[in-house]
């Protein structure tokens, strides 16, 4: 069974892509939802499958074929999280490394928006397994996330990451010694051409991604780094630093590294228990959706990365000359 709708595209509507048409007219239905059912070949552009990039020309006739089964829902879930700021507008908070940010293919729970959910409403725009996401974090990077409660939260921030207004800062503890004190890193990225898992600039469909970076310290063998991505492209900071010859420690996609000889059997050891990339987002400055006033959060850096720094710090400054050339991948 099911409900089947029908729709004629008006002069207004012209040139509008196939699943925002959709999403403005069925509002119930999430954007991801309707992702689905095209690419399920559930919705018809004058009898014809199409993609929801398409975009649709007047006089054109819609059809969509919705099944009678119901859309998954994220379940609320007593699950801890560090909550740096709340008002009746936006969350934000401090995501650990591991934690997933929202449900999707093969995971139902235990993610940042389960745990959300126990504790405060969240804005149903995003769909029923996103509420509230405007941007995320890989799940093994940690640091400052906020999250809107309201529609008009969800709307104003979305447009805001959109036209790359949020000021976002990132830590990371790199592989080898930067020589330079600051710079930049601009290269198209996309979906590697030969591994679909990975970002890379060997792609056919590259798209502008700029990071500034700024050392903050030199650690022996490693370097402390002070990242901002100007884009957000999937990967970014962790493939653009791959690029500079300086791999995230700890990446399990594109930072796996061979220990230099060098190296003391104490970092040695702390590195082989390092369990994820050392990548945190230390610092989001955003406009407060209700009124638009700045406000700028900042995140401690978890147990593991301190723990990483204090070891490296026992072998003093005078370390600081070592390893200056980028290390080779293996």
């Amino acid at each position: 069974m099911g409900k089947d709708y029908s729709f004629t595209v008006k002069e207004e509507d012209s040139a509008r892509r196939l699943d925002l048409y959709l999403r403005h007219l069925l509002p119930e239905l999430s954007r991801t939802y309707l992702k689905e059912l095209i690419e399920e070949g559930l919705v018809l552009v004058d009898g014809k499958p199409t993609k929801g990039a398409h975009r649709v020309r007047p006089g054109e006739t819609i059809t969509i074929h919705v099944p009678e089964r119901p859309e998954p829902i994220a379940i609320p879930q007593p699950i801890g999280v560090d909550i740096l700021y709340e008002d009746d507008h936006i969350v934000v908070v401090n995501k650990p490394r591991g934690l997933t940010v929202h449900p999707g293919a093969g995971r139902t729970c235990g993610t940042l928006v389960n745990a959300l959910l126990y504790r405060t409403e969240l804005s149903k725009e995003g769909g029923t397994l996103r509420p509230g996401i405007v941007h995320r974090l890989d799940k093994d990077t940690s640091g400052v996330m906020v999250v809107a409660k309201t529609d008009r939260a969800y709307r104003r921030l979305a447009d805001a990451f959109k036209a790359h207004r949020p000021l976002k800062i990132y830590h990371a503890i790199v592989w080898g010694i930067l020589k330079e004190e600051e710079g930049t890193i601009d290269r198209p990225l996309g979906r590697d051409i030969r591994d679909r898992k990975k970002i890379s600039p060997r792609t056919t469909k590259a798209r502008r991604a700029t990071t500034h970076f700024r050392v903050i310290r030199r650690l022996g063998w490693f370097t402390l780094v002070e990242l901002r991505p100007v884009t957000g492209r999937t990967h970014q900071i962790r493939v653009h630093m791959k690029l500079a010859g300086h791999p995230i420690v700890g990446d399990p996609l594109y930072g796996k590294r061979t220990p230099p000889a060098s190296l003391p059997e104490k970092v040695k050891e702390t590195l082989s228990s390092v369990g994820g990339q050392l990548l945190h987002a230390r610092t989001l400055g955003i406009p407060h959706p209700q009124d638009g006033r700045y406000m700028e959060f900042c995140a401690e850096y978890p147990e593991e990365m301190n723990g990483f720094i204090e070891v490296l710090e026992e072998y003093g400054e005078d370390n600081t000359r070592r390893g200056r050339k980028p290390l080779k991948g293996r």
